[in-house]
């Protein structure tokens, strides 16, 4: 092929092909670099959105763990009292945290907390990188920030909770039993996985499962909900980002889970007798089914001691939990997205 004398002929194509260069040649060199800007353009989107879902999962993991570490000898109390009948005091439940510190040390009151450090950190990655997934997909203005209308920042957080927990429910389950059982019962995280499996099944993972799906729709979504409503009216009001300090957002955060573990709490209490029946005598019948569960715990025990048994120390514990959890993340996050990924975008 002959290649082009003229320089206009090429910028105008030379369509007719008087013997310079071909109409195909013209089009690839002409179009060759907006064509190789466009993919440069698409390949940097790719890589920024996968950046990002890896610091939402980095930073959700460290905030779970971080918070059910500060925690954990008050959620191993918590959970000793949902699962007996012994009416709930907070005489009582101090008497609990010395009774494990005198019997096995002060790591008895973290017993158990490998197998939570083994379902949280899945978890809040999960759930906080499906929220921040979720915001994004429910939007209808194309921005990629800013809050979203009221419902949607409800069903954000709802998804957010129903993906994590579905992957995860079995982790839950058996951090329930260690948090009850002596050392003798399971030796640890592995020796239980294989003990359930041979001695109930594989359907006893998820028993459950069920009553924890309805109580995370409200209570994600809640606390979600709660979280990004606080921080939108403190920014209205402010008009100022750069002032939601730490504290603030550990007050947001201890709102949202004060209010949503208020709301949920009757659906834990079932959740828990579900999943250690059989542990520490034989297994009740009752305790087989969501409805028979809630039946029995409130015909036997009633509402305040039974219903919403412990819930109390959960007024203590949960703000604590969500508050450093959410503020966690949020400053991790925001660290993150100015450390790797507003830097390269410069």
């Amino acid at each position: 092929m002959v290649k082009a004398q003229k320089k206009e002929s090429l910028l105008h194509g030379d369509v007719e092909q008087h013997g310079q260069i071909t109409q195909g040649e013209w089009y690839l060199r002409s179009h060759r670099r907006r064509v190789y800007d466009d993919l440069g353009n698409e390949d940097e989107n790719i890589r920024k959105e996968f950046k990002e879902v890896i610091s939402s999962l980095s930073a959700g993991a460290v905030a779970g763990a971080v918070a059910k570490t500060t925690i954990a000898p008050l959620d191993r109390t918590k959970i000793i009292f949902q699962t007996s009948n012994e009416p709930f005091s907070v005489k009582g439940a101090v008497g609990v945290l010395q009774k494990t510190y005198l019997e096995n040390g002060f790591l008895g009151l973290f017993r158990g907390n490998s197998a939570t450090m083994a379902r949280i950190i899945p978890y809040a990655s999960l759930q906080f990188t499906a929220h921040e997934q979720f915001k994004i997909l429910l939007r209808t203005d194309g921005n990629r920030k800013g809050p979203l209308p009221p419902v949607r920042r409800f069903l954000a957080g709802s998804l957010a909770g129903i993906t994590a927990a579905s992957f995860t429910y079995p982790l839950d389950m058996i951090r329930a039993r260690l948090a009850i059982t002596q050392k003798n019962k399971y030796t640890g995280l592995a020796n239980i996985v294989v003990k359930i499996y041979k001695e109930e099944g594989f359907p006893a993972y998820y028993r459950g499962l069920i009553p924890t799906l309805i109580g995370i729709i409200p209570y994600a979504g809640i606390s979600f909900f709660t979280y990004e409503s606080l921080k939108k009216l403190y920014f209205d009001v402010m008009h100022d980002a750069k002032k939601l300090n730490p504290l603030h957002r550990l007050f947001f955060g201890a709102c949202a889970g004060l209010l949503g573990q208020s709301v949920t709490y009757p659906l834990e209490i079932i959740r828990r007798r579900m999943q250690t029946n059989g542990i520490s005598g034989p297994a009740k019948p009752e305790y087989r089914r969501m409805w028979s569960t809630a039946k029995y715990v409130y015909k036997t025990e009633g509402v305040r001691k039974g219903i919403y048994k412990g819930l109390t120390m959960n007024w203590v514990k949960g703000p604590v939990a969500v508050g450093v959890s959410f503020t966690t993340f949020d400053l991790l996050h925001g660290f993150f997205q100015k450390r790797f990924i507003e830097i390269e975008s410069e």
